[in-house]
């Protein structure tokens, strides 16, 4: 490696309230995180100081790092671009908070198979078309999800615009009492009640599926606790239709939790019924689960994001569930408008909504 020489970084405002540790394993992408902790101790200063690697970085703060150009060049990583079709739909936007209908097929993050085509490139790409994004002005931030949807669930996902929004809105995401989480499925066989589901979930990761047991955690690898909650509300032909709340949110938490409760989602081909989905196969063309993520209800805010206390976004099911739902359980059955529930309302896709930061 070439001879050092020392980088001054000063903190921006989407950079702030993160340790010193995280803010350069951003910067330095392809640098281990051993590496990282090594550079704090030796290369690194904060406002001309040492400083531990968990010291919370302000607006304004003066981070240098004494590193080669060789060695700089080789950890920064080109960030991603995302040059296809906008698939997903806006059901809401204001200056802090994206809430997106992700589409059939589509993942919300990259994978090792898949690294371009996926939700947050094409959120990213949307806001900084926007204007409200810029990938090459911005050392660590992009704009991320707060929820995840597997490739085939489709429905609401949470982005945050800023950091300081992402940071309040994984708080919010991760606490409970602030967001309420609903899915729409339909599962086979007929529920006469509310199902209140608490189990022990053991993940799997050479086939990347979980099992649900009884008991309690005992601290064993990939042992999670899951909650559940299922209510009915259509009965018919052997199937329910259900909303389903989601209290904890773990790898297939529904489709593994329901399945073993009774009631497999359709179509589903890791735990679900397999007489069942060649059937909806055959009649519906469904090779996947019935599962949309239809309604976020944002109980209460916190800190810059109080004011979506009592906001409840709504999306639509994708047309295809949407004739399964209306064949099985009769036209009438109520189904879930794009919508907010607010006086002030925002447009639901192309036209942007805007409202003034808290």
């Amino acid at each position: 490696m070439g001879r050092k020489r020392m980088i001054c970084l000063t903190i921006t405002k989407n950079e702030e309230k993160q340790r010193l540790d995280r803010f350069l394993k951003k910067y330095l992408r392809n640098a281990s995180l051993s590496h990282i902790y090594r550079m704090i101790r030796k290369d690194v200063k904060l406002n001309g100081r040492r400083a531990g690697i968990d010291a919370l970085l302000a607006e304004g703060d003066c981070v240098t790092i004494h590193i080669s150009d060789e060695a700089a060049g080789a950890f920064r990583a080109q960030k991603p671009e995302s040059k296809g079709r906008r698939q997903f739909r806006i059901a809401y936007e204001d200056d802090n908070v994206l809430i997106v209908n992700k589409p059939f097929g589509l993942l919300t993050h990259g994978d090792r198979l898949e690294k371009k085509h996926t939700l947050s490139n094409q959120v990213a790409s949307y806001l900084a078309e926007r204007g409200d994004y810029d990938p090459c002005g911005e050392r660590t931030f992009a704009p991320a999800p707060v929820n995840r949807l597997d490739r085939n669930t489709t429905g609401l996902v949470i982005f945050g615009k800023t950091f300081e929004a992402l940071r309040i809105l994984n708080y919010m995401i991760r606490e409970r009492g602030y967001i309420g989480k609903y899915y729409l499925t339909v599962v086979r066989g007929e529920a006469d009640g509310e199902l209140v589901l608490r189990d022990l979930m053991k993940k799997d990761a050479r086939s990347n599926t979980v099992r649900v047991v009884r008991g309690e955690a005992d601290g064993g690898a990939g042992e999670r606790m899951m909650e559940t909650t299922a209510r009915p509300v259509a009965v018919a032909n052997g199937f329910t239709l259900m909303e389903v709340e989601l209290i904890t949110g773990r790898t297939h938490q529904i489709r593994a939790h329901l399945a073993r409760a009774g009631y497999p989602v359709i179509g589903d081909p890791k735990y679900g019924d397999p007489d069942a989905n060649l059937a909806v196969e055959r009649k519906y063309g469904l090779t996947t689960q019935f599962l949309h993520a239809h309604r976020l209800a944002f109980e209460k805010g916190e800190g810059g994001l109080s004011y979506l206390g009592g906001l409840a976004v709504e999306a639509p099911l994708p047309q295809q569930l949407e004739r399964i739902r209306a064949e099985l359980f009769g036209a009438d059955t109520e189904k879930a408008p794009n919508k907010i529930s607010r006086k002030d309302r925002f447009p639901a896709d192309g036209a942007r909504g805007k409202r003034q930061k808290a």
